[in-house]
């Protein structure tokens, strides 16, 4: 595989290397492999007759504390946290949701609600984000996937649920929620102030052409799997079509997934009718289904290139690694997120629904989707020798091969890897700060205001950055290296041990230092600076569709 590097927002070079990679895509013979069989082993009829014992003893306890404890307990909230402790013991996506949770659930299906923008889930314990949706508050303010949020408006996230975390970060438009962020590579907490908004689903917020040497090449872009997913992409393809295009590149970048059969809808136009894209297996039979393709194909043949990145998951993986495994295009971008768990609803009562995984995805080459968790909501309560030896033994083994429809080698291990892999380049403190703090958003509000008629083509020159330096000098823009925060901390180390007068001379020079470095992390980061600036004034400007025509094409 080969390895290049790129930064978020440097799409057009990855854009082109799609281009040259679609000039040399190969044929490819049309044998179907069979689909790796995954042996799954049942303890449902040996545990069956013991389930009821334990659930009388679990009966009985209850009725001992509501009839004999100390002091009036609430029945209700006994009970939720007797259920809550048996969740715990399951994966981090099994769960218990009352009716406003439930609610939510559904309306994320119809495509809009009022909130942040983003896709979260649980590990380890805490609440991590999957994926910023594209054009939300939560992309625009830097939000990134992988980010572990700390705090929702100075509550600890640390045991909560992705619903109790939804329910916190929802609410009316024009109001505020305040997140505390840790981020890999990032010594101190990032809080953000984010004003919610209606979140509206656009599946395809855009698709165009671009001429190439080789011909003409379409592009487009699905950021969602919501209800009408395929029907949008199916008319893009169409329109695309109608322009003669001599190949396409279609983007799952910052796609978080949806609906499973949007997938498979969203499958079918590159492969046609009756190819297996994505099969289940469980416990039991009955928790083992297959999923074919279904129509006839809207871009059945010609070249094709799929982007994916981390933040690539669930339903966007399946249309990925079906592709793949078809060797019907060219995965081009970073390992997805690998999350690929099957979840089934289940109503308790009126008021409670029990979300449970109830198997897993596995693509046509056999390869599962979902990535192995690090450790289950608590592992306290079950943690062993034998299991302690078994991860131990898991981390040590190489990712397992598989095999495409036209034999190519492809690996497990969770997640889609691609054909051509690129690694996402860490942005500096600088970089991460100025977006932390909206500085682009800001600076181009007042920008905008202040230049009339700016063209699509707009690019940031020199004096462009001289004004955008004394906008974050007016509003006292500071922020702290790794380096500081280092320094910070050896500082209270030192006047805990009463030696600060010791080192105070030399924590002086290297405050020195830092600072004198620091004054030159704006010209350090100028390329990424000027594409920031260019991306929030064409996004204020003419919108997605203008930020895509000049900075992606």
């Amino acid at each position: 595989m080969s390895r290049f590097n790129f930064k978020r927002f440097s799409s057009l070079g990855i854009v082109f290397l799609a281009l040259v990679v679609l000039a040399v895509i190969w044929v490819v013979g049309q044998t179907q492999a069979d689909p790796k069989k995954v042996v799954i082993s049942s303890t449902a009829e040996a545990s069956q007759g013991n389930i009821y014992s334990y659930a009388k003893l679990f009966d009985n306890i209850a009725w001992h504390i509501n009839s004999k404890y100390v002091e009036e307990v609430d029945p209700k909230k006994m009970i939720y946290a007797g259920i809550k402790g048996m969740l715990d013991v399951l994966d981090p996506f099994s769960d218990m949701l009352e009716k406003k949770a439930y609610e939510r659930l559904m309306e994320s299906t119809h495509g809009k609600y009022e909130g942040v923008g983003m896709s979260i889930d649980s590990r380890e314990g805490w609440i991590i984000v999957i994926t910023p949706m594209e054009g939300t508050p939560a992309f625009r303010m830097g939000i990134l996937a992988g980010d572990r949020i700390i705090e929702i408006d100075g509550k600890s996230t640390q045991g909560m649920t992705t619903e109790e975390a939804s329910r916190l970060m929802r609410g009316p438009k024009d109001t505020e929620v305040t997140l505390k962020i840790k981020r890999e590579g990032s010594g101190e907490a990032l809080e953000y102030k984010i004003k919610r908004e209606v979140i509206q689903l656009k599946s395809v917020p855009f698709y165009g052409t671009v001429p190439t040497p080789q011909g003409k090449i379409g592009y487009v872009r699905l950021s969602a799997f919501s209800e009408d997913a395929s029907k949008e992409l199916k008319d893009a393809i169409k329109s695309l079509k109608d322009q003669n295009i001599d190949g396409l590149i279609f983007d799952l970048r910052w796609n978080g997934g949806g609906l499973l059969n949007q997938a498979v809808q969203v499958a079918s136009l590159f492969l046609g009718k009756n190819k297996l894209l994505v099969y289940t297996q469980g416990r039991t039979d009955d928790q083992e289904k297959k999923f074919y393709s279904q129509g006839e194909a809207i871009y059945g043949e010609g070249p094709l290139v799929i982007l994916v990145d981390a933040q690539t998951a669930s339903a966007s993986e399946i249309v990925a690694g079906a592709i793949q495994d078809w060797d019907r295009g060219i995965v081009i971008g970073d390992t997805t997120f690998g999350k690929g768990l099957v979840q089934q609803l289940y109503e308790m009562s009126d008021d409670i629904t029990l979300k449970l995984t109830t198997a897993k995805y596995y693509i046509p080459s056999g390869r599962c989707i979902q990535k192995p968790e690090k450790s289950k909501k608590n592992p306290e309560l079950f943690w062993t020798e034998e299991v302690e030896e078994m991860d131990t033994s898991s981390v040590e083994e190489k990712p397992e091969m598989f095999f495409t429809n036209g034999g190519r080698i492809v690996y497990g291990g969770g997640g889609i890897v691609p054909d051509v892999v690129l690694s996402n380049e860490i942005l500096q403190s600088i970089e991460v700060n100025l977006e932390r703090k909206q500085t682009f958003f800001d600076f181009a509000v007042r920008y905008t205001a202040e230049h009339k008629d700016i063209p699509r083509n707009f690019e940031p020159d020199e004096k462009v950055l001289a004004e955008f330096k004394e906008f974050l000098k007016e509003k006292k823009f500071d922020y702290k290296t790794p380096e500081e925060i280092y320094i910070d901390t050896l500082e209270e180390v030192v006047k805990k041990e009463n030696k600060f007068e010791h080192y105070q001379p030399a924590l002086a020079n290297l405050r020195e230092l830092i600072a004198q470095n620091k004054e030159l992390d704006f010209e350090r980061s100028k390329d990424y600076i000027k594409r920031s600036i260019k991306r929030d004034i064409l996004l204020k400007l003419y919108g997605e569709k203008g930020y895509y025509e000049e900075v992606i094409l």
